[in-house]
């Protein structure tokens, strides 16, 4: 089984990140099956799903935009993502965390303020 981190993002959109590497070779519906299979996810369901490589250089992202599977991949020029350890569970993580996964830098130093939506206006 693949673990995977969720980040909820303001909008509520969840993010799903593998922490198993993955065969880079697959394209949409290959990750998609292994998302299914393994992460027993929904890959149609808005949820965006985040698999790196072996490599740890590049990443890809899969989610359903309500007309087709989109893909994303991303390779870094210099460096590597910073991964989260290798497990079978979930580790949540905030959109600031995700942003900077994404943008290569060390989402491990990023603490979003976690801050409370109030009970009624003002």
């Amino acid at each position: 089984m693949i673990g995977g981190l969720v980040a909820h993002s303001s909008t509520g959109v969840r993010i799903m990140i593998a922490t198993k590497p993955v065969d880079f070779r697959r394209g949409h519906d290959g990750l998609a099956a292994l998302a299914q299979e393994a992460l027993k996810l929904d890959p149609y369901s808005g949820v965006v799903i985040v698999f790196g490589a072996k490599r740890a250089d590049r990443l890809k992202l899969i989610y359903w935009d309500g007309t087709g599977l989109v893909m994303t991949y991303k390779r870094l020029e210099e460096g590597k993502f910073v991964w989260p350890a290798i497990s079978d569970g979930v580790m949540h993580l905030s959109r600031a965390q995700h942003e900077a996964l994404f943008e290569g830098l060390d989402w491990r130093r990023v603490h979003a303020q976690e801050v409370r939506a109030p009970l009624a206006a003002e």
